[in-house]
């Protein structure tokens, strides 16, 4: 009788659920779900936009007779002699004791002397228009906001005639000095960055001694880094990739800059040499490439401080 009326051993797992439990359990099914689909999706989307990418290195390193082979999409035998000899044609001279490529130094000269320039020129206009009353300062900072609606091929002629006019064409300046300037929306983004810094920290400065220069210098820059990385990456990236400026202004060819010297190694060597343009379009992405993957993180707080009040 005893075992009879003994009782089968349950064990926890086997419990019935009760409604709440069940209904969490499902909850996170469903997350996991969400969570494979958006990951695959991410995945399937970014295998497909690296797919010309990895095509061009590919390419770069193969010989003319591979690339001509479609079904083949890993080279046989790196050529990395490619990358040198494309360099050679782009004008990089290493018959001295320092190697000497004009293109390259013009664009780095370019390119750093525009990122200075947008930095303090768009950081000094947002300061002023934060932290400074004076009558008529929203309707200004409107009318420089609408700036922004104006293509460049509308101003494109005009400021051609007036560089032209001062005789700075052939020259570096024309693509310098107007990063000097400011941006419309570098400034707004420096202007949306400092109206949020408390006024009692600059009160405290005032009460200290500080001018507003050495506010601006010592306080307000120090804090806008985030800002400040930001503006300087993608003006980074415009001057290094830019073109069209270029191609207007700069008639020598010892002023040409790295994309006006891969438009004319493809007109030169684009249809026999196809191996070298790869290779020399690489090389010349590589800097933006890098820069990209060294500052993802401010490209990802770019996102947070483009919502901030002002």
């Amino acid at each position: 009788m005893s075992t009879l009326t003994q009782k089968p051993n349950l064990k926890i797992d086997d419990a019935p659920l009760s409604k709440p439990d069940m209904k969490l359990r499902s909850m996170k099914r469903q997350q996991m779900a969400g969570k494979i689909f958006i990951y695959t999706l991410l995945i399937g989307g970014g295998s497909m936009l690296m797919l010309p990418f990895l095509w061009l290195i590919s390419n770069s390193l193969k010989t003319d007779q591979e690339i001509s082979n479609i079904g083949q999409f890993f080279p046989s035998v790196f050529q990395w002699g490619n990358y040198l000899e494309a360099l050679k044609k782009m004008g990089l001279d290493i018959s001295g004791w320092l190697p000497h490529f004009p293109a390259l130094a013009n664009t780095i000269v370019i390119t750093v002397l525009c990122v200075i320039g947008q930095v303090v020129s768009s950081s000094l206009v947002g300061y002023g228009f934060a932290r400074y009353r004076f009558r008529g300062r929203n309707i200004l900072f409107m009318i420089m906001l609408s700036t922004m609606m104006l293509p460049a091929q509308v101003t494109m002629i005009p400021v051609f005639l007036m560089f032209r006019s001062v005789g700075w064409i052939d020259s570096l300046l024309p693509l310098i000095v107007p990063a000097w300037f400011g941006t419309p929306f570098f400034i707004f983004m420096f202007r949306q960055f400092f109206a949020q810094i408390p006024e009692s920290l600059l009160e405290a400065a005032r009460i200290d001694g500080a001018s507003s220069f050495k506010i601006y210098w010592r306080i307000m820059l120090p804090l806008s880094a985030p800002v400040i990385a930001i503006v300087a990456i993608y003006t980074f990236m415009f001057a290094w990739n830019d073109f069209m400026s270029p191609l207007i202004y700069l008639n020598s060819p010892e002023m040409r800059t790295l994309a006006l010297e891969l438009n004319t190694f493809n007109g030169q060597y684009g249809v026999q040499s196809r191996e070298l343009l790869m290779a020399a379009s690489f090389l010349t992405m590589l800097p933006c490439i890098v820069l990209f993957f060294a500052a993802q993180k401010y490209f990802m707080d770019n996102a947070a401080s483009s919502g901030m009040k002002g």
